[in-house]
C-alpha cells in the first residue's frame, strides 16, 4: 500500500457536495474530498490488517503530509489501537502532528490514537505536561482532548487517581483563558469526569467555575443532579 494507492482509495470515495460543506465547516484552508467517517472507518482497518506496524507509520506520516482533511484522519486512524508494542515510533509520530493542529477533527482524531499510547505508558504525560506552557491554542487543547482517559476510568488506581488530579490541576490553569476551544476543552474534561466523580467535579467549579465562561461552566455540569 503506498501514499498514491491510498490516496487513489479516498479519492474513489469522494464526494463533492459533502466536500463543500464540509469545508465551510471545518473553515481550515485545506483541501476536503467529502469521505464519509465510516468510509474511512473502513479503509483504514484493512489497511491496519494488511500493513506492518513500520509500513503503517510510513503511509501515516505521508498521508498526514498531504494536508487533506480526509487523509489526515485517515493517518490517525491507522494508529489507532489499543494494544501496540512496540510503540515508541507511534507515539513520537502523533507529537510530532500536535503543532500542525489547527482544526477540532483532526485534531481530535490525532488525539484518540494518541490516548491509546499515553494510556499505554502514562510517563509520557510529563511531556504532555509541556503542551500546557505552549503559544499554540491547539496544543494546549491537546493537553486535555489526550487525556480524557483519566476523566472517564471508573474505578482509578491510586496511580491513577494521582494523574487525574494532575491533570485537573492544568485545567485549572486554563480557566482564565478565554479562548472558545480552551474553554470547551476543560468543559469537556469536567463532563466527562462528573459521570465517575462527581464530588470531584463540583470541588472543581466551586474553586474554579466563577472564571469559567458561563457556556463552559454549563456545560462542565451538565450530568451534576442539583
Amino acid at each position: 500500500m503506498t501514499l498514491d494507492d491510498a490516496l487513489a482509495a479516498l479519492e474513489a470515495r469522494s464526494d463533492a457536495g459533502r466536500a463543500a460543506g464540509a469545508a465551510a465547516y471545518h473553515k481550515a484552508a485545506r483541501r476536503y474530498l467529502g469521505v464519509p467517517n465510516p468510509v474511512l472507518n473502513d479503509l483504514t482497518k484493512s489497511w491496519r490488517q494488511a500493513l506492518s506496524l513500520p509500513e503503517r507509520l510510513a503511509l501515516a506520516e505521508a498521508l498526514w503530509q498531504t494536508d487533506i482533511h480526509e487523509a489526515r484522519i485517515a493517518a490517525a486512524k491507522l494508529l489507532t489501537q489499543a494494544r501496540l508494542r512496540p510503540d515508541d515510533a507511534v507515539w513520537a509520530l502523533i507529537c510530532t502532528w500536535v503543532p500542525d493542529f489547527d482544526a477540532w477533527a483532526i485534531a481530535d482524531h490525532a488525539c484518540m490514537a494518541g490516548q491509546r499510547r499515553l494510556s499505554a505508558d502514562p510517563s509520557r504525560l510529563d511531556q504532555v505536561e509541556t503542551w500546557t506552557a505552549s503559544d499554540h491554542l491547539w496544543t494546549r487543547r491537546a493537553a486535555l482532548v489526550i487525556t480524557l482517559p483519566w476523566a472517564k476510568l471508573r474505578h482509578p488506581k491510586p496511580a491513577q487517581e494521582a494523574e487525574r488530579h494532575r491533570v485537573l490541576g492544568w485545567a485549572a490553569g486554563y480557566v482564565d483563558d478565554p479562548a472558545w476551544f480552551i474553554q470547551k476543552s476543560v468543559a469537556w474534561w469536567l463532563r466527562d469526569l462528573s459521570k465517575h466523580a462527581p464530588e470531584l467535579t463540583r470541588a472543581f467549579l466551586a474553586q474554579h467555575g466563577a472564571r469559567m465562561k458561563p457556556f463552559a461552566r454549563r456545560e462542565a455540569g451538565k450530568y451534576l443532579s442539583s
